[in-house]
């Protein structure tokens, strides 16, 4: 009998669009050999078991997949009777509650909920008609989870091993004004040049989002230390045992790194609150030192080749482009000023207001933000002159 915590089978690691190379970067320090990075993920293959550390360690995914059966499939009907016959009953627990989620792209479906019904039809008639009682279902993803990915007629189906989504990580009680996604905000800080050990430095810092996912990334912080319901535990064959030691190891891991400053600063104190109240619930607010000022009064630590990160508004609203045109260009004043030595990021989806920065960027990384086209700018900042006159020698 097929056991799915044993069995290897293809495994998807899904992302946030543009998010691939840093999840790439994080499935290859987990000891994981990717079989291929694409736009939106990582293929690689393992077991169900394997997608319990994934599933606890990733700062950067959305959802571990593990592929169960690939068909063809011209209309609905087709994907019911290839499910049909599938043995549902050897993964689903007798008392257990599932839910149908998916990706599809058909020419003969025009809702995508349709396609998920027909999903779910086929697995309920089939454990009815072996257990004699009808499975409960719904769309609270708080059970096992089903996805079926369908494009044109190549249809391939999977447990989703994670349930609700891993790119957000648990801890921010209070996400403030457009907030950045946490697995978004984790794959900007490993897009720089930061070592994990030198300041962090991060004005007009909002929710705190960017300050705790570093302090958590310098110290080895993973987010499932936030999270206690996945997928894989309503699977049958889950052993709880497995997931007990995964999750100790979470604890295990965490390391101390002496001396670490992380500065967060807001000009408002609202936003101070909120992110130190975050940092408590992410078990971070010692290691990062909050103030509330002008983003121009914060203290960057000097002598030190550090980092700093802003991601200033982007102007959605027509009146606020001249007020932001002037603080893009005292952001670029700044770091000319007071960032000697870092490297400076600045990240934003208004490509125009970056050119008021009036710096040349080194990088101009590419991100999405939820549908935005963003760009996380690099600027290498020297101390002093660019190269010191050489001395002269009689």
């Amino acid at each position: 009998m097929m056991n799915v915590f044993t069995d290897k089978a293809e495994l998807i690691i899904t992302c946030p669009k543009r998010l691939a190379p840093y999840l790439e970067q994080e499935v290859r320090e987990l000891g994981f050999t990717p079989d291929e990075t694409f736009i939106t993920g990582v293929k690689l293959t393992g077991t169900v078991t394997d997608c319990i550390r994934l599933n606890l360690n990733l700062h950067c995914a959305s959802q571990v997949l593990y592929k169960i059966k690939q068909f063809t499939a011209v209309n609905a009907d087709d994907i019911y009777k290839h499910l049909l016959d599938y043995p549902w009953e050897n993964i689903l627990p007798d008392d257990g509650y599932f839910s149908i989620t998916s990706n599809v792209n058909n020419p003969t479906i025009n809702n995508s909920m349709f396609a998920n019904l027909r999903v779910k039809d086929a697995i309920v008639d089939r454990l009815r008609e072996k257990r004699g009682v009808r499975p409960s279902t719904g769309a609270e993803l708080s059970g096992a989870v089903i996805n079926l990915f369908w494009k044109n007629e190549n249809a391939e189906v999977f447990i989703d091993t994670t349930g609700d989504s891993l790119g957000r990580h648990g801890y921010r009680k209070i996400p403030g004004q457009a907030p950045m996604l946490e697995a978004l905000a984790s794959a900007t800080i490993y897009a720089t040049t930061w070592d994990r050990q030198s300041p962090f430095v991060n004005p007009m810092c909002g929710s705190g989002t960017l300050a705790i996912e570093a302090a958590m990334i310098a110290t080895n912080r993973r987010p499932g230390l936030f999270r206690t319901n996945y997928a894989f535990m309503h699977l049958n064959g889950y052993d709880e045992t497995v997931y007990f030691k995964e999750d100790a190891l979470l604890e295990e891991q965490i390391k101390e790194v002496p001396g670490l400053r992380i500065i967060a600063t807001d000009y408002s104190a609202r936003a101070i609150e909120n992110s130190r109240k975050n940092a408590v619930a992410a078990g971070v607010a010692d290691l990062i030192e909050f103030g509330v000022c002008d983003f121009a009064d914060t203290d960057v630590p000097q002598g030190v080749p550090g980092v700093f990160f802003v991601n200033p508004e982007y102007g959605e609203r027509l009146g606020d482009i001249k007020e932001l045109e002037d603080t893009y260009a005292r952001i670029g004043d700044f770091m000319k000023q007071k960032c000697g030595g870092y490297f400076g990021y600045v990240f934003t989806g208004n490509l125009e207001l970056a050119k008021k920065i009036g710096l040349k960027a080194k990088r101009r990384i590419e991100f999405y933000t939820s549908k935005i086209d963003c760009r996380l700018f690099e600027y290498e900042l020297y101390s002093g002159s660019r190269s010191a006159p050489k001395k002269e020698t009689n």
